[in-house]
């Protein structure tokens, strides 16, 4: 920190200011997305839409007493990571 200081104060580039020079810059695609495992996430949606039509059927029916919200809740949610980090945070 105090050496940057001083080069400032000095006004003197620092000794190795030409080796920092960008030499070469690689530039990847995105790999293509597998089919196989975009219908394995759709039939994991449809899953999950039909779990959460049987509990609050179940839950409806039986007269249980806690909302179906807490089952089907977190199962959307951790659902919904997986198929953002899928088809948004690939590389």
């Amino acid at each position: 920190m105090f050496a940057n200081l001083l080069q400032l104060i000095t006004r003197r580039p620092p000794p190795d200011f030409e080796k920092t020079f960008v030499e070469e810059v690689h530039v990847t695609r995105p790999s293509a997305r597998n089919p196989r495992t975009e219908k394995i996430i759709l039939a994991g949606w449809i899953l999950i839409v039909a779990k959460s039509f049987l509990m609050i059927w179940l839950v409806d029916h039986y007269h249980l007493k806690f909302n179906a919200n807490w089952v089907i809740m977190p199962t959307v949610a951790s659902a919904s990571l997986c198929t953002f980090v899928y088809f948004f945070l690939r590389e």
